[in-house]
């Protein structure tokens, strides 16, 4: 993965979720803000404009309206109109009188800017509404006011009528500068909202960096942790919640370090202990040994009632000299003083060695090309195959056939019987040591750890074996498979080993 995709990732992780949480608390509360200061500020300027207006206006028609006629004609209404809107609240003025009964006249300031069909008819049904006249009501008739719009300009309308049967009286109010102000002020409301959440999202960024440094660092430090240095430890700042999950990882990395070494301490003592007590028991059993071969040599002449005894002997004495031989390469293996010596070595010659040597010519079908040549270590390769082979004569039955191939600069040899198969949930454990697929069965003949140990000399090669079931054509189990896959060059393998080796770093293959 490359490292600008790394970027990525990283930044759509806890860091992102950072800048958005703070940028959204921060556009919230501006929008609330800027909505709240919007929402005061128009009912003032909308409220100061309107009580200016209309006091004018009813001012305007207690001293002016009040003063016409009764039947007033439609030049005395203009000429009143006229004058009431010179005064400084700056609107037009409509006056609506009668010459006779049922006659209705108009007169206003400016008739091609306000006519009646400007004035609502709710607004006009308003106005002309008389009122009963009481304590809590002394006029008739009321002042009322309605905002309007034509062609996208918002305008206020307001209408009262004078007492004793007066003219009614309409004001007609542009709010064009009010929109305007109010415009702008929505504009610098929505920059000082857009800046509060800019500067929202550099906190975050001061914020995430502040937070995620730390935690970056315990990253760092649980991966290294993770990779063996069980030494790593980070340096305590601060007295937070961070400092405190610093301190407890550094309490859990020193807690697991001196497990590890004690666990390390009880390992090297067991494989020790181990060690030298196959060392030891290879003094007495080299006696042991040679005592069982004259006994084997003089079976036949012994009495025929010793002689299952005499046999008996010769059988778990060779055993056991092989479980120590066994018990001896494994902590080798665990020790890590394992080595690879290469030869060039001919395979087919090579598994005819294995097979002639432990007298299994006629148990073995080979199928393998003549000249496929490997730097390989004969021995290990020698123990591989006998216990591969071996394992399939005792659990499978002859014939076992061992097929040689190249696949992929690899060498593939394949080993198969014909027997009734691994059981599906021994075929994860065929190589642990001292295994057993029964409980019922604790003791065999062999010393449970051949395939064990058949897998340590694959994998310190550099390659691998696998277990499998071979299913016949009629889908039933036909056999056990094992695969050995090893490289034809592995040469690169022993000057890695080496390599380690030279700076005390030797390791399990």
């Amino acid at each position: 993965m490359s490292k600008g995709i790394v970027t990525r990732l990283r930044l759509s992780s806890l860091r992102l979720r950072l800048v958005v949480v703070f940028a959204l608390v921060a556009l919230t509360a501006a929008v609330a803000a800027s909505g709240i200061a919007y929402w005061l500020n128009r009912e003032a300027v909308l409220t100061r404009t309107q009580d200016g207006a209309l006091n004018d206006f009813r001012q305007e028609m207690q001293n002016r309206a009040a003063t016409l006629p009764l039947r007033p004609t439609q030049d005395d209404l203009r000429r009143t109109a006229e004058l009431m809107a010179t005064g400084s609240a700056n609107y037009q003025v409509l006056l609506l009188g009668e010459r006779d009964a049922g006659k209705p006249i108009v007169g206003a300031s400016d008739p091609d800017d306000f006519t009646l069909a400007d004035v609502p008819r709710s607004l006009r049904e308003a106005v002309d509404t008389e009122r009963p006249v009481t304590e809590a009501n002394p006029y008739p008739y009321h002042l009322f006011w309605q905002r309007t719009e034509r062609n996208g300009t918002p305008y206020l309308v307001g209408g009262t009528r004078v007492d004793g049967g007066g003219p009614a009286g309409y004001m007609f109010k542009s709010l064009a500068a009010e929109k305007a102000d109010l415009n702008s002020l929505a504009w610098s409301l929505g920059i000082a909202t857009a800046l509060a959440v800019a500067g929202s999202v550099l906190l975050a960024q001061v914020a995430a960096t502040t937070v995620l440094r730390p935690v970056h660092r315990l990253g760092e430090a649980a991966k290294q942790l993770g990779e063996g240095k069980l030494d790593t430890r980070l340096r305590v700042t601060g007295a937070d919640e961070l400092a405190d999950l610093t301190r407890t990882f550094n309490s859990a990395a020193e807690s697991l370090q001196k497990k590890v070494a004690d666990m390390s301490a009880r390992e090297e003592s067991s494989r020790r202990f181990v060690a030298d007590m196959s060392h030891e028991l290879r003094t007495p059993l080299t006696a042991l040994t040679a005592v069982t071969e004259v006994l084997e040599d003089e079976q036949d002449s012994l009495d025929p009632m010793i002689a299952p005894a005499v046999a008996l002997v010769v059988s778990e004495t060779r055993r056991l000299n092989n479980l120590v031989e066994n018990l001896m390469e494994v902590t080798r293996f665990d020790a890590g003083t394992a080595r690879l010596v290469l030869d060039e070595v001919d395979i087919a010659d090579q598994i005819t060695a294995c097979i002639d040597a432990r007298a299994w010519l006629d148990a073995v079908d080979l199928d393998a090309e003549r000249g496929i040549v490997a730097p390989l270590d004969p021995r290990r390769l020698d123990v591989i195959l006998a216990n591969l082979i071996g394992n399939a004569l005792k659990h499978g039955g002859s014939p076992v056939r061992v097929s040689v191939r190249t696949e992929d600069d690899e060498l593939v040899i394949a080993v198969r019987d014909h027997g009734p198969g691994i059981p599906e949930e021994v075929l994860p454990h065929v190589f642990d040591r001292f295994y057993k697929a029964s409980a019922s069965r604790p003791r065999s003949d062999g010393s449970g750890l051949g395939l064990s140990i058949a897998m340590e000399n694959a994998l310190i090669h550099g390659g691998s074996i696998t277990a499998d079931n071979s299913v016949g054509e009629d889908g039933a189990v036909d056999g056990a498979v094992f695969v050995l896959r090893l490289p034809l060059d592995a040469s690169g393998i022993t000057r890695e080993v080496q390599t380690r080796s030279s700076q005390g770093e030797v390791e399990e293959a």
